[in-house]
C-alpha cells in the first residue's frame, strides 16, 4: 500500500463543517451555486487526499489498528476534556473549544424537548475527532462519508479526484453495488474510515439503534442528503435514517459564537453519560 502524507491542509477540523454549512445552508438560505467552484483551495486539498487515500486496504488496516479499542481508557467526560485539547490556540479563528460546540449541539437538542439518549447523542456525537490525537491526519478523521467496495457515486464531493483512487480500478470494486448485495443493509457495508465509524464502535453497546445511526452515519451526506446508495439498504436503514435526517439540523446549524456555561452545564451532562455510558470506556 502507498503510504499516505501526514499533513494538515485544514487550518483547523472546523474548517470542514463550514464547508457543510456552504454546501448544504439551512433551507431559508438556499441559492443555487457550483459548490465545487466555491470551495476553498484548503478543503480541494483535503477532499484530494481523503479520496485518493481512503481505500478498501487502508479501511481494514484501520478497523485492525483502532477497533480492538486498546488506546485508552477514559470516561466520556475525560475524552470530552481530550477533545479540547485538538484545538490550536494559535490560529485566530478558533474561538470557543470543541466541548463548547459539542454542548451547543446537545443544548439546542434539550431546548426541543428529546429523549435523553438523543441529547447525550448530541453532546458526544464528535467525540471520534480524538483519532486526530491519536495521530490519524484530517482526511482519515472527518469529511464526508461514504461505502468502500462499491463504485464511488458521482454526487460525493469531489468526485473527480478518486480517479487517483486505486479501488476505481478494480473490477470487484467498480459496479454500483461492488462486493455487496443489493439490499444487504448498511451493517453488511465497510464505510470509508473516520470519527463517526470509529465512535460508533466505542458506544454501540450502550445505546439505542437511533442514536447508533445518528453517530454512525451523520457524516453520509451522500445518502442522507443527496439521496444516494439506497440500493444498500433494506427496510431497517430506511426506518432509522429518519433519525439521522432529524439530527443532521442539530449538527449542522447549532454553531454559535455566543458561549455555553460549561461549569453550569457539567452535573446534568456528568448525570446523563453516567445513565447511559458509565465508568470508563475503551478507546
Amino acid at each position: 500500500m502507498q503510504e499516505a502524507p501526514n499533513n494538515a491542509p485544514l487550518a483547523d477540523l472546523d474548517e470542514w463543517e463550514d464547508d457543510l454549512l456552504r454546501r448544504y445552508p439551512e433551507e431559508g438560505d438556499k441559492k443555487f451555486r457550483d459548490y465545487d467552484a466555491d470551495a476553498r483551495p484548503s478543503v480541494r486539498e483535503f477532499y484530494q487526499l481523503n479520496h485518493r487515500y481512503q481505500t478498501m486496504e487502508f479501511v481494514r488496516e484501520k478497523h485492525a489498528e483502532y477497533l480492538p479499542l486498546q488506546k485508552r481508557q477514559m470516561t466520556v467526560w475525560e475524552a470530552l476534556e481530550y477533545l479540547n485539547t485538538l484545538v490550536d490556540e494559535s490560529d485566530p479563528d478558533i474561538d470557543l473549544p470543541q466541548i463548547e460546540h459539542l454542548l451547543q449541539t446537545a443544548e439546542a437538542i434539550r431546548k426541543d424537548g428529546h429523549p435523553r439518549w438523543f441529547i447525550l447523542t448530541g453532546l458526544i456525537h464528535d467525540l471520534g475527532k480524538i483519532l486526530c490525537l491519536f495521530g490519524e491526519p484530517q482526511w482519515a478523521v472527518v469529511g464526508d462519508t461514504f461505502p468502500v467496495g462499491c463504485r464511488f457515486s458521482e454526487k460525493i464531493v469531489f468526485h473527480e479526484f478518486f480517479a487517483d483512487n486505486p479501488d476505481s480500478e478494480s473490477a470487484d470494486y467498480s459496479t454500483p453495488s461492488g462486493i455487496y448485495q443489493e439490499g444487504c443493509g448498511l451493517d453488511k457495508v465497510t464505510m470509508s474510515w473516520g470519527h463517526d465509524e470509529y465512535l460508533y464502535h466505542v458506544v454501540k453497546d450502550h445505546l439505542p439503534d437511533p442514536a447508533l445511526y445518528m453517530i454512525r452515519y451523520h457524516s453520509f451526506y451522500p445518502s442522507h442528503k443527496e439521496g444516494e446508495y439506497g440500493h444498500l439498504m433494506n427496510d431497517r436503514d430506511r426506518e432509522l435514517f429518519a433519525w439521522v435526517r432529524k439530527f443532521n439540523p442539530y449538527d449542522l446549524y447549532t454553531k454559535s459564537s455566543e458561549r455555553v456555561d460549561v461549569t453550569a452545564l457539567r452535573p446534568f451532562y456528568e448525570e446523563l453519560i453516567t445513565e447511559f455510558l458509565p465508568g470508563k470506556l475503551s478507546w
